[in-house]
């Protein structure tokens, strides 16, 4: 029978879990808490890391519960004080290392796989008022209490730490910068998570209305074990809704990778293979892991507010497939600029089979939202994306990555991209294949077309092949390169709202020209398949350079302002260049926004088809058609804020004027 388990972080030591003598450990909850039974958490700070033992069932979910909404705050964060004045405006605070137990954040370094900038941080971080105070390599450094010019707050990275070991003890030094840290709120964190299992397969958990925080999390490439504040580790069917998560080292929520001590940190750790081969090898080991449909994934992260994270905000590698990011708030993601590497954006999946990330709003991140290999079945649909990229004044980060909306790297799709707004200078970079394009307004540039997948070493080409699947499965159905192109790209409003940068090639990861002329260089479907010697016995060799050429695009429907470039071959379009076209995104008090614009007075009676599955037809490599994850067809007919498009209709992701 399933039953309430009560935790009071004020009740008395010594409880039961009843509700009248509380747990004061959620912990102590979830070591007993069994399929169907709920954990009620009142108010207060939890000062712990949960580890649930016990799995729900599909229809029994073990659901963690913050009695107010965010009024439960499980923080990997102890406070600091005690802290004694060093010299002018740094203080130091001595802490005996048997605090941390056998994970030390302040010994253990932000390294592995894919991580490009200095390995010089530590896991661990100082928060001052809840802002994560940025670390020093130097005590003379901390002392200087200088802007960091590379990050993108820049007055926020006055506020300076330093660590060195003195015997049994961690020394702490921070410049405060004038305040005294032991009048301020000052915490460090000790915990490496919050509320992750410690072994695989806990399935159907729910937690729900927590504020999650302050982590010493580990940096989490795709090939090794992926830390976060929270996640399942490897399991099926959890639920993250209405939490508040932010201020980890690197990830807020892992969605990721079991641990796999034969292929965890390879490259780091043994140097001899390529960490894109150990990527190959993780996907290939997965099966034999239990990366199953039946075993992994289809969890739902829903309603929760993101932010101020150094790595990424939800990161995931094989563990988010069939999963399910909606109605979220993310941002100010790896801002500090003080970590740096391949695995940093608002959301960082990879393998994003049949994951659908929708009603988001993402910005001031690195990047939007990052699908890496394998973003088959992928849709990206109703999100408002803008600011993520860095501001003017600041200076590229040794091992910090470009910026965008959107960055769909090494698949062979379908990969669909729809009803979004897309505000950034770079809406999307696309080294890939089988991508659609509908109904998006587009104010930044799609790059790296026809780039960015192959590398030239020892004077050879090397091919990254990555695999395609199963349609609507984890098992592997093929490997190939990319071969560009096999991409739609319809119905979309396209704007070049900043001056266009002439020295850059659609080629470049930050070419900033909007619009489609750089699709020119495919063919038509007609002038492609005319190739493959259809009504006649075929000749292998003859047809090899048609086998590895580029795959046919299809382009039509689209609008363009402002000087937007045009695909050449599209046949139905709308093309302004002599009218100032604007989009403006306008914060309000309350957090909202105001969209305004004059486009729909500049299109006049220009209408489209609206289209679905049929029409957008099958990614070349899986042969699977661009649907619904349950196989059924896709009628675009929603738009941005749910409502219906009827008849002919507008380019863009609205399907008419009322919300103006």
């Amino acid at each position: 029978m399933s039953k309430t388990i009560y935790v009071n972080i004020s009740a008395a030591e010594g409880g039961n879990g009843s509700k009248e003598a509380p747990f004061t450990r959620i912990s102590d909850a979830a070591q007993i808490a069994s399929a169907g039974d709920t954990v009620l958490v009142a108010p207060g700070i939890y000062r712990e890391s949960v580890h649930p033992v016990n799995a729900g069932t599909e229809s029994a979910r073990i659901t963690y519960k913050s009695e107010k909404p965010l009024g439960a705050v499980i923080t990997g964060a102890e406070e600091a004080k005690e802290w004694k004045p060093y010299k002018e405006n740094v203080w130091k605070l001595r802490v005996p290392n048997s605090v941390f137990g056998d994970y030390n954040p302040y010994t253990t370094f932000v390294c592995g796989d894919w991580y490009f900038a200095p390995t010089v941080r530590h896991t661990g971080s100082v928060f001052l008022n809840d802002s994560m105070m940025y670390e020093t390599v130097t005590i003379e450094e901390c002392l200087e209490g200088a802007k960091d010019m590379h990050s993108w707050v820049p007055e926020e990275s006055v506020y300076k730490w330093f660590t060195r070991q003195d015997g049994d003890d961690t020394l702490i030094y921070a410049n405060f910068q004038g305040k005294d840290p032991n009048k301020e709120k000052v915490e460090i964190s000790v915990r490496r998570n919050c509320f992750m299992p410690e072994k695989n397969g806990v399935n159907y958990i729910t937690v729900s209305g927590f504020n999650i925080n302050k982590a010493a999390t580990t940096w989490a490439p795709p090939a090794a074990y992926q830390d976060g504040m929270i996640g399942p580790h490897w399991s099926k069917g959890w639920i993250i809704e209405d939490c508040e998560v932010y201020g980890s080292r690197c990830c807020g929520i892992s969605l990721g990778k079991y641990r796999d001590d034969e292929n965890d940190m390879y490259f780091y750790t043994k140097h001899v293979k390529s960490p894109t081969q150990m990527e190959r090898d993780a996907v290939c080991r997965g099966q034999y892991h239990g990366w199953l449909k039946e075993k992994v994934g289809g969890h739902i992260i829903r309603r929760c507010h993101v932010h101020h994270c150094e790595q990424t905000g939800i990161v995931g590698r094989m563990g988010a497939v069939f999963s399910t990011i909606e109605d979220c708030h993310i941002h100010h993601v790896c801002n500090s600029q003080q970590l740096g590497g391949a695995e940093t954006a608002g959301i960082k999946l990879h393998a994003a089979i049949d994951v659908t990330i929708r009603r988001n709003h993402i910005h001031n991140c690195i990047m939007g939202v990052w699908l890496d290999w394998e973003a088959q079945g992928a849709r990206v649909s109703q999100n408002l994306l803008h600011d993520n990229q860095p501001p003017k004044s600041a200076e590229h980060a040794e091992g910090a990555m470009f910026s965008n909306d959107v960055f769909i790297e090494v698949g062979h799709g379908p990969t669909l991209i729809d009803n979004n707004i897309m505000m950034s200078e770079v809406a999307c970079v696309m080294p890939s294949e089988g991508l659609a394009f509908v109904h998006n307004l587009m104010l930044g540039s799609i790059s790296y077309l026809n780039a960015g997948v192959d590398s030239i070493v020892n004077d050879q080409r090397e091919p990254r092949f990555t695999p395609y699947h199963i349609r609507h499965r984890t098992e592997v159905a093929g490997f190939m390169t990319i071969l560009h192109g096999d991409d739609r790209v319809y119905n979309n409003i396209m704007i070049q709202n900043c001056p266009v940068d002439e020295t850059k090639t659609p080629q470049n990861f930050d070419y900033n020209h909007a619009g489609t002329a750089a699709f020119d260089i495919f063919p038509t479907y007609e002038e492609w398949i005319a190739n493959f010697m259809m009504d006649t016995e075929p000749n292998m060799m003859e047809l090899a350079k048609y086998h590895f050429g580029h795959l046919p695009v299809w382009i039509d429907g689209n609008a363009y302002f402002n000087g937007a470039n045009v695909y050449a071959k599209e046949k139905h379009n709308f093309v302004n260049d002599s009218d100032k076209a604007f989009f403006n995104l306008t914060p309000k008090d309350d957090g909202t926004f105001t969209l305004s614009t004059n486009i729909y007075d500049l299109l006049g009676d220009f209408r489209v088809d609206i289209i679905d599955s049929d029409v957008l037809g099958k990614a070349f490599e899986p042969e699977q058609r661009f649907e619904n994850p349950d196989g059924s067809t896709i009628h675009f007919d929603t738009d941005f804020f749910g409502r219906k498009r009827t008849g002919k209709a507008l380019p863009g992701p609205f399907a008419d004027t009322e919300w103006m």
